[in-house]
């Protein structure tokens, strides 16, 4: 896969998720979503999982658009969350059975959360949650949709804030990846992987630190990025030889 050849021929999309993690839609209707804003290259990134490429790839072979089967690992270093964007990946034994683990984590991290919730007087049911999950795996953006759902905050942002953003009352941390360990997970899947969303890094100074563990790419263009944060991680991308990319982060 020549990432940059794509990449030089516009109107593309690498960051995209679906109802394979948090999306709201699924990946066949995200592909018709972007044929219909005129893109021709996307990226199926949902978070920690690969179950929704096949679908969408079906679908763009229908409509003309290139699928990239892609993946958004989450890792963890120093206390921050770093997510990170594989492209070109094949589903090895390893991946599966790393992916594998991280899905019955969840599983097990979405009870510890609802008891959480239960424990400050907001009960909620696997079946309140699954409403929202609709058979993937259970996020935190599902149960805090089941939360408002109840009425008891009145959004979701409100949720995260208060209860299920990092280190609040009612999370609980997942299965840490470090991200050595999901640049050479990524690297042994024949995929390409790419720093995601740099500017949510608290602590940039750890970025160049981080590009050492062999990146092969940071994104540079996206919604949460700043028109100065976008000039900065060009000319990183450019000092370490890196494939800018770019995406959406498209959710809903």
């Amino acid at each position: 896969m020549d990432l940059y050849h794509l990449i030089r021929k516009g109107a593309y999309d690498l960051h995209m998720h679906t109802t394979a993690s948090d999306g709201v839609y699924t990946p066949s209707a995200v592909v018709r979503r972007m044929r219909d804003l005129g893109k021709r290259t996307i990226a199926i990134t949902d978070h920690d999982t690969m179950s929704g490429v096949r679908e969408a790839q079906e679908e763009g072979e229908k409509l003309g658009i290139v699928v990239i089967p892609g993946i958004e690992l989450t890792t963890y270093y120093q206390g921050e969350r770093i997510d990170i964007l594989g492209y070109g990946l094949t589903e090895t034994d390893e991946l599966r059975d790393i992916l594998q683990q991280v899905r019955d984590q969840r599983e097990e991290r979405a009870q510890l959360i609802m008891k959480k919730f239960h424990e400050q007087g907001m009960p909620l049911t696997i079946e309140d949650v699954s409403e929202f999950s609709q058979g993937a795996v259970i996020a935190r953006p599902h149960i805090a949709k089941a939360v408002v759902a109840k009425g008891y905050v009145k959004d979701v942002k409100t949720v995260f804030d208060l209860y299920l953003g990092d280190g609040k009352v009612c999370n609980v941390e997942k299965l840490m990846l470090t991200p050595k360990q999901g640049v050479e997970l990524i690297h042994k899947s024949g995929g390409l992987a790419v720093l995601a969303h740099p500017a949510v890094i608290k602590n940039q100074h750890l970025i160049e630190e981080l590009i050492a563990y062999g990146f092969d790419g940071i994104e540079v263009h996206h919604p949460l990025h700043t028109v100065s944060q976008e000039t900065a991680y060009r000319k990183l991308a450019t000092t370490y030889k890196l494939i800018p990319t770019g995406g959406s982060d498209f959710h809903e």
